[in-house]
């Protein structure tokens, strides 16, 4: 048997599987979805290094594992198991999911702006099928793969925002994805869906943590529509399990004059790759992409980001920041592609790693494909080492080593932290970092 048959083969267990947990909890409005998707699985080429955009993945370790959809809600939790949040709960509205599955009693989604509606997929598709079903699956531009596809084949779950025009939603909206195998490695597929209508704005934190050393596959999709004037300030915070393994898709589409600021910070698992599609369907839109990822004790992080001008006077930066210690590995694969027709874009990306350690490895490919003639974009890339120089002129004022690299390493990361002007996000992720550093005489 060869490898591709046999990976191929990993999916189809998977969905059989998936299909029987899921059979007393099937959603109707979506067995056409998971019908062409499971078709699409058969068709499409397994993810291996022979492809461009996964030249520097080894997933062989992934495809040895077993992984099982859950056949029952998990409804164990409580309030006191999640560590901590970046708002009170007065301050925000909560959503909780586990393992891929919304769970109310977790979370508080009270009182919400009129119109608004936030909560979970699962339960809109339910009790307005019509509204979901607008607006499910039309960021399908994007270039699909087996692992995407494995996602709408067993698309059951996930977060549902919809925010109607004009409105503002007057609190932060912070959701927890944990994840969590007991004995059994999980697999957790939500299927998210943001849409802000004209005008409308939101603040939305998501993050990704679970519990102990879970081992599990979390291979979750988020769909994003920015109505023309609408703003989205958006926080995805990655901090999960060292047995885990973390894929996720962000597909963005923006109209008219919208803005959308994405901070994306990836410090957990033991391997993790985000990918990010934004295309401008309207002039005068702004897309900001900021991420941070900190990789080390044999940890894999990759991030891909694809942004595509296709209309003209649109403005676009992305930039990524990276530290690398003990025999950590990062990627970057950056692309922006400005059409023919998308005159007048102004776009930058950059992208910067500091490496710890000698067996620190980076990988950063930052591209620019222009096929217009009246535009401004650049792009670019380090990789270096911390400045012994600076080492020196802080021992000198007696601080000691393993402190000052700490410093130096804080302050490379704040060039991305000052991008995010929400305090509380600002402090917690600060923390977050830090606390990585912390105690690593070894590392720094």
């Amino acid at each position: 048997m060869t490898a591709q048959v046999s990976q191929r083969q990993w999916f189809n267990d998977i969905i059989e599987q998936g299909q029987q947990a899921m059979h007393s909890a099937d959603l109707p409005c979506l067995n056409e979805t998971r019908k062409h998707a499971r078709q699409a699985i058969q068709q499409l080429a397994i993810p291996s290094r022979k492809q461009e955009a996964w030249r520097y993945s080894d997933l062989d370790k992934l495809f040895k594992q077993t992984y099982r959809v859950q056949d029952e809600p998990f409804t164990a939790l409580e309030k006191g198991d999640i560590d901590s949040w970046v708002y009170s709960e007065e301050e925000s509205y909560r959503l909780v999911f586990v393992n891929g599955d919304s769970v109310p009693h977790l979370s508080n989604i009270h009182n919400l702006p009129d119109g608004v509606i936030i909560g979970s997929l699962r339960a809109v598709l339910s009790t307005d099928m019509t509204l979901a079903a607008k607006w499910l699956g039309q960021n399908v531009w994007q270039q699909q793969d087996v692992f995407s596809e494995l996602n709408h084949a067993l698309a059951n779950d996930g977060l549902f925002i919809h925010v109607p025009e004009n409105v503002r939603v007057d609190k932060p909206i912070e959701v927890a994805y944990v994840n969590l195998s007991l004995e059994q490695n999980v697999l957790a597929q939500p299927h998210s869906l943001v849409v802000l209508e004209t005008g409308a704005q939101a603040k939305l934190v998501e993050r990704f943590i679970s519990t102990g050393d879970s081992e599990y596959f979390f291979n979750g999709v988020t769909e994003l529509s920015l109505g023309s004037n609408a703003t989205l300030q958006h926080y995805r915070l990655q901090d999960e399990s060292m047995n885990a393994r973390h894929l996720s898709r962000l597909v963005l589409q923006q109209d008219t004059a919208s803005e959308y600021h994405g901070v994306n910070l990836a410090t957990g698992g033991a391997w993790s790759r985000t990918d990010i599609y934004t295309r401008f369907a309207g002039q005068h839109a702004s897309c900001h992409l900021d991420g941070l990822y900190t990789v080390g004790a044999q940890q894999y992080s990759d991030f891909h980001l694809d942004v595509q001008h296709s209309v003209p006077n649109c403005r676009s930066r992305e930039n990524f920041r990276g530290i690398i210690y003990g025999k950590g590995r990062a990627v970057f694969d950056g692309r922006i592609l400005v059409e023919k027709d998308a005159q007048k874009t102004d776009a930058q990306l950059s992208n910067k790693n500091l490496l710890l350690t000698s067996d620190a490895e980076v990988d950063t490919k930052p591209q620019l494909e222009i096929y217009a003639d009246d535009v401004k974009c650049s792009h670019g890339t380090t990789v270096g080492k911390i400045d012994p120089n600076q080492i020196f002129y802080l021992r000198s004022r007696g601080i000691a080593e393993h402190e000052a690299r700490k410093m130096l390493c804080l302050g490379f990361a704040e060039e991305i932290l000052a991008q995010v002007d929400d305090a509380d996000v600002h402090d917690f992720i600060q923390a977050q970092v830090a606390a990585l550093f912390s105690g690593q005489e070894g590392v720094l």
